[in-house]
């Protein structure tokens, strides 16, 4: 007699995919980029400082410096700097409701969509007029 099961083997449903921790949730995207709009902000406001201090050390040195910042690729990690302010300032709203207003953690996802929203309402009139200095300077 044997003591094999008959019952085959559960297979995977073909359809669901295999899950990890990460559940790739838009809420999760949401937390990934607000750390990462944090960080850049953070850089940009150290870069800043610094060089706003060379004032102080040599006006000559920071003239140059200054100089150096009126390229294209700098115009272009201006319109990031402004979709990571733009971003990362709406979704804090969004935290501070899921954190303190009661119906917030039922509401998440939808304010995350409204924050999408609001973003690209305001990021678009952003990169018009970004985009219209940058025209003047490079052009």
């Amino acid at each position: 007699m044997s003591t094999a099961s008959t019952v085959p083997a559960p297979r995977e449903n073909t359809a669901r995919r295999r899950r990890t921790l990460y559940r790739g949730d838009p809420g999760m995207w949401s937390w990934v980029l607000h750390r990462i709009t944090g960080a850049t902000i953070f850089f940009f406001l150290f870069v800043h400082v610094l060089d706003t201090a060379l004032v102080r050390v040599s006006p000559q040195a920071y003239n140059e410096v200054v100089e150096t910042y009126k390229t294209p690729i700098i115009g272009l990690m201006e319109i990031g700097l402004v979709a990571a302010l733009l971003y990362h300032a709406l979704n804090g709203v969004r935290i501070i409701l899921v954190d303190f207003w009661w119906k917030g953690p039922r509401y998440q996802r939808q304010m995350l969509w409204a924050v999408a929203g609001v973003w690209l309402l305001v990021m678009v009139p952003s990169l018009v007029i970004i985009g219209m200095h940058m025209a003047e300077r490079f052009l």
